[in-house]
């Protein structure tokens, strides 16, 4: 059965303008605005390079209003347009309509125009609920306001090219049955038996699952003009075989009981092999709809410090036993802090690392190129390729830090980075074999990616630091479980009005786990119990 969602918007008008003024005085004015909206990190706040380029009040309003719009806070991001109120009732009605939850909206470069405006061009990712993802490209027009400040030129081809007066989106939705499953021995996998497979089961490839698009369509007929995203189209269902995974119904059963641990809060864990990639279970709480576990877009917090670290150790930057020293404080643009406000002066790096210190990683951040983390993640961790796991997934994203402080936030797995536990357990599987290996659910998936592995004094040093945590560090949670266990915690920050998210990562014998915990303050007081009940139900070796 077909379903349709249609999409409704109007034009507004364009207000006066005048020419700009000494507009460049009040940056720190809208820069204290920006931050006090929510969404620092996303702003991507700070010093901007010279005199000549576009406005950086402009610029800040435009990162503001994307921050806004992609964290959900559609009042906010409608007020800082030239038409408020119907900005807001057509931020609202795409975001509801077309069933998008948690869009990343990724700015690029700012340029001035020749009437003296500002133009920022963006790449939205619109994650369509139970479909997949659909990405486009689009632009923020900016104009300067009578009272000296900047505003997003409200119209309504910003939040998309085609859209307009005489055009609106539809959502179309196919629903067939969901796909027979095995798991790697060949027993039955279903939705009724393990709860949290039910989106992932939805989307297996060779299977039926959910199937749809997004067309855009004339307002007056009704009639389709083009297809703008389509998503699924395999085999239906009842005409398909039962697809063989790689998930282990054991490791599925404990990892959906561990989340219990969650307390009741949204959460996400992925296992998978080392010497593979392949996952062996996801779980998500709650077990239905999103897929946090696999098409999340989380920042990763101190977990990232696998890859920050894997980068200084490669570059030889700093070694294990180098004193980095971790202040309670340290100002990059903006003040960063420890966990807890926590020094440790004279530290090693590995007792940076084991105590999760973000001042001693912030300060060996010129240590490397603004784009070296970038660049370190996606070759040797493959983190921001396009990986073919057998059903939609993000893969993670680690942009060239816009500022001094963005970079900063970068070193310790925030400011926009992104990823989810998928990748995590992926991150730490690759620091703990020396290689990367595409994480799969279905055996014989594609695999169009190319690493490098990490030289083995690199990857032997990863896995020292990761079993010191276990043994003398943050992760201590999981000291008394059998087998050599190393781990990393993570604490990252979302907002100002909410608690931060925790994090784990794990591994053990030949498995790698990573598990998220929204606003669950600190990692190990809220992943760590979920993954210290999945190792204690599962086989050491």
């Amino acid at each position: 059965m077909d379903t349709h969602t249609h999409v409704d918007f109007t034009r507004p008008g364009r207000p006066p303008r005048r020419p700009r003024g000494a507009v460049r005085a009040l940056t720190a004015v809208a820069v204290a605005a920006a931050v006090a909206a929510g969404g620092a990190y996303a702003a991507g706040l700070g010093p901007f390079a010279g005199e000549d380029g576009p406005d950086p009040e402009a610029v800040a309003e435009a990162r503001a209003f994307l921050a806004d719009w992609a964290a959900g806070r559609l009042p906010d991001a409608a007020a800082r347009t030239t038409s408020p109120d119907r900005a807001r009732q057509v931020l609202r009605s795409f975001t509801e309509g077309l069933d998008i939850d948690g869009p990343e909206l990724t700015d690029g470069t700012p340029r001035e125009t020749g009437d003296g405006a500002v133009t920022v061009p963006f790449t939205a990712r619109m994650p369509v609920t139970g479909l997949g993802t659909w990405t486009y490209a689009s632009e923020l027009p900016l104009r300067e306001q009578d009272d000296g400040g900047w505003k997003v030129d409200w119209r309504l081809s910003l939040v998309h090219p085609r859209l307009d007066d005489g055009h609106k989106f539809r959502l179309e939705r196919e629903e067939t049955g969901p796909v027979r499953a095995l798991d790697r021995d060949g027993r039955t996998l279903s939705a009724g038996t393990h709860p949290s497979l039910a989106p992932v089961l939805a989307r297996l490839a060779g299977g039926g699952g959910p199937r749809g698009a997004v067309r855009l369509v004339d307002r007056a007929t009704g009639e389709t003009v083009r297809t703008e995203a389509s998503f699924g189209g395999g085999a239906t269902a009842k005409d398909a075989g039962p697809v063989r995974t790689t998930l282990d119904a054991d490791w599925q059963s404990a990892a959906e009981r561990a989340l219990g641990e969650a307390g009741g809060k949204n959460a996400a864990l992925v296992a998978l092999r080392v010497d593979d990639g392949e996952v062996l279970a996801v779980a998500n709480a709650p077990a239905s709809g999103f897929n946090r576990a696999l098409s999340g877009t989380y920042a990763p917090g101190s977990t990232w410090k696998i890859v920050t670290g894997g980068a200084l150790l490669l570059e030889g930057a700093v070694a294990p036993d180098d004193v980095v020293d971790c202040p309670r404080y340290l100002t990059v643009g903006k003040r960063f802090q420890n966990v807890e406000t926590s020094e440790h002066r004279g530290a090693t790096f590995r007792e940076a690392f084991t105590a999760s210190c973000n001042t001693a990683f912030i300060g060996l951040r010129d240590k490397l190129g603004d784009g070296e983390l970038g660049d370190v993640a996606r070759e040797y961790f493959g983190v921001g390729q396009t990986w073919h796991v057998g059903v939609p997934s993000y893969d993670g994203s680690v942009p060239v830090p816009r500022d001094a402080t963005e970079k900063a936030a970068s070193m310790i797995g925030q400011g926009r980075v992104q990823a989810n536990p998928l990748i995590m357990a992926s991150v730490t599987a690759t620091a703990v074999s020396g290689a990367f290996h595409q994480p799969s659910l279905v055996a014989g998936t594609e695999d169009t990616t190319t690493t490098t592995p990490l030289p083995p004094r690199v990857a032997a040093q990863l896995r020292e630091l990761m079993r010191a945590t276990v043994t003398g560090g943050t992760a201590g949670v999981l000291a008394d479980l059998p087998g050599e266990i190393g781990a990393k915690t993570g604490t990252a920050e979302v907002s100002d009005d909410q608690e931060n998210n925790g994090w784990m990562v794990a591994h053990r014998g030949g498995v790698a786990v990573a598990c998220v915990v929204e606003e669950g303050v600190t990692g190990g007081g809220s992943a760590g119990p979920v993954i210290r009940d999945l190792l204690a139900a599962v086989p050491a070796s």
